[in-house]
């Protein structure tokens, strides 16, 4: 079972020996970012600050930075665990395209532990304030990256609905304080919460917003996934906790947010209020630039008593994405089958930003048929966004990125094999010439047959494989050779 709230988690992996206490004072200001930084890449433990400069908030950082605490705070041995279990949610039916996704994911309804579950009294309640005791200065805010254009909260999950369906969303954006009561909305253009926004403004109507810190892991793995809009992701994260998200209607706002949240804030978008914000240093890596974004106004603050409050670094991968991403690529591989049931596995390199670059195998049937597949993929929900689409075929394992370079670099005529094409891609790509939209390419890494014009003599050539008889023979004798 997943763990039921932040606390129980961070004590579990003190227990382990993989949480450090760090009760010297730090500063949020630059050197927080750098500590987390390099225990990270150096994979070593979660951390929690107890002395943020300027904030009687504790500080978790690098909660989910190794696969294997992210696994256990989901209660999973393994991502495939969870793949497995979505797989089931497709059979017998076989459904198939967008309508078989949201027919899967239907069927989570009728399960009595998945749907969330409403309480009066929550634990995120224990504190309340409003009005001139709100004051943003109070939580430790991370201002990361020498250029960044502020200090940031890094992971507070965003509740919005639709404002004429009812239709509740969960994201995790990142969120600029800008003064006391005031924090920036970074929406990308594709993000559920922009279009909400968006439809609440043309109605001339506030947006009501609450943002929760320190959620349960698996309400805060569900806010990244890339759900379809109408599936609920606190369905999805009872699906994979195992039982029924605890939530709490807020205060000021008609929204409801986990009862075991350490830290929400709730507040009102006014149509067209915004405000500078960024730049910050993203995961893609590279500093991304001020833009005007909704400004949101705090009226409200609620807590647990002695709450902390937790945040990521983001930076140049890998980082505490990294995890998080392999996640979402493994969990929804079922679900990419159903759309493009041609994939028998797929990879998306942490390097590329799980974005930019999108390593499929097939089982090639038919001439082009890479070229098919890599189309399909850039019609595929949010993996319209990868700009380089590599297919090679079945036997190559695409999570061995020397084995796919080896079929990338060889296989490849580029005359004939490469495909560039024009489409979305994500807000915070800085290559593309202009936003939201740019170049991308597909490589057919796949052995090449007569029907697609490779008719040189003696087709295309066998791969080089040692002997059988004569390898096992080998593995036999290893220990005579003295090696």
């Amino acid at each position: 079972m997943a763990y039921d709230d932040l606390r129980s988690l961070l004590r579990a992996l003190e227990r382990d020996g993989d949480l450090k206490r760090i009760k010297a004072e730090v500063d949020p200001h630059l050197e927080i970012g750098e500590i987390v930084d390099r225990v990270q890449k150096a994979g070593g433990p979660a951390l929690l600050f107890e002395n943020v400069k300027g904030s009687s908030m504790p500080l978790a950082m690098n909660v989910y930075g190794t696969d294997r605490r992210l696994l256990k705070a989901l209660g999973l041995s393994s991502y495939a665990e969870i793949s497995e279990k979505i797989g089931g949610l497709l059979k017998p039916e076989l459904p198939s395209g967008f309508v078989g996704v949201r027919e899967a994911f239907g069927k989570l309804g009728a399960m009595t532990h998945v749907p969330p579950r409403k309480v009066k009294d929550a634990p995120v309640h224990e504190v309340v304030l409003r009005g001139d005791d709100v004051d943003l200065d109070r939580l430790p805010a991370l201002f990361t990256w020498p250029h960044d254009g502020g200090s940031f909260f890094n992971l507070g999950l965003t509740h919005t609905k639709h404002p004429e369906t009812g239709v509740r969303n969960l994201g995790l954006y990142r969120l600029q304080r800008h003064d006391k009561r005031t924090i920036g909305m970074h929406w990308q253009i594709h993000k559920d919460s922009r279009n909400h926004y968006q439809v609440a403004a043309r109605r001339g109507e506030r947006l009501p917003v609450a943002i929760a810190f320190g959620t349960p892991p698996a309400v805060t793995y569900a806010s990244t996934a890339p759900l379809p809009e109408d599936i609920d992701e606190y369905l999805f994260a009872g699906f994979l906790q195992g039982k029924r998200i605890e939530m709490v209607d807020c205060k000021t706002v008609p929204l409801q947010v986990p009862a075991h949240a350490e830290v929400v804030l709730e507040g009102w978008l006014e149509p067209g209020r915004t405000l500078p914000e960024g730049p910050f240093g993203d995961h893609t890596g590279f500093y991304t630039p001020q833009e005007d974004f909704p400004a949101l106004t705090i009226d409200c603050v609620t807590m647990r008593r002695r709450p902390l409050l937790q945040s990521i670094v983001v930076g140049r991968p890998p980082t505490e994405d990294g995890p998080l991403g392999r996640a979402t690529e493994r969990f929804f591989l079922p679900l990419l089958k159903i759309i493009v049931p041609d994939i028998v596995d797929y990879h998306l390199p942490e390097a590329g930003g799980f974005h930019n670059c999108a390593i499929v195998s097939i089982d090639k049937k038919y001439p082009k048929h890479a070229q098919k597949v890599m189309h399909a993929v850039w019609g595929a929900h949010m993996m319209s966004l990868s700009k380089l689409v590599v297919i090679v075929d079945a036997d190559c394992d695409v999570h061995d990125l020397h084995e796919v370079a080896w079929r990338a670099l060889g296989n490849v005529d580029y005359s004939r094999d490469l495909t560039v094409v024009e489409g979305p891609v994500d807000h915070l790509d800085h290559a593309s010439y202009q936003k939201f939209w740019g170049g991308k390419a597909g490589i057919d890494a796949t052995r090449k047959w007569p029907e697609e014009g490779y008719v040189r003599d003696g087709g295309w050539p066998e791969m080089i494989e040692s002997d059988p008889e004569v390898a096992a023979k080998v593995s036999r004798r290893w220990k005579e050779y003295g090696l």
